[in-house]
């Protein structure tokens, strides 16, 4: 079963009723059962702030919380020194952001074949991990 890297706005507009055809979109995504999915520490509190501070209307802290704990049934990367550091090179080197570095470099770290994102290039290879945007028409 392929690993499949979970970006944060997957996983926020499963929970975006105001974009609801992204909703559908990552709902179909996130209910295919032929793949492993996995997220890292730093999707895990993205996804927080955005259900709290960014959705309209966002969810209350404690709901907010309880999809948090719900999402930790998933394998998890942690963000330690060493990936931080990693992901600072890998930024340098194909000029992207640190924090979609970040990402990419959780991603490999995981063994994940793919990374689901709309926040990078669909069809793109970084560091052996191919980008996917399931949120695109098409």
């Amino acid at each position: 079963m392929p690993r499949v890297f979970l970006d944060t706005n997957i996983l926020a507009y499963d929970l975006d009723a105001g974009s609801p055809d992204k909703q559908r979109l990552a709902r179909e995504a996130l209910s295919r059962p032929d793949h492993e999915f996995v997220i890292s520490t730093q999707v895990l509190m993205e996804l927080y702030v955005v259900l709290t501070r960014k959705l309209r209307p966002g969810l209350p802290d404690a709901a907010a919380a309880v999809v948090i704990t719900s999402l930790c049934r998933l394998p998890v990367v942690g963000t330690d020194a060493e990936l931080v550091q990693r992901a600072i090179v890998l930024s340098v080197r194909h000029q992207l952001s640190v924090w979609d570095a970040l990402i990419v470099t959780a991603a490999r770290e995981a063994g994940c074949e793919e990374l689901w994102t709309e926040d990078l290039a669909t069809g793109a290879e970084l560091r052996g991990v191919r980008i996917r945007n399931p949120l695109a028409r098409g």
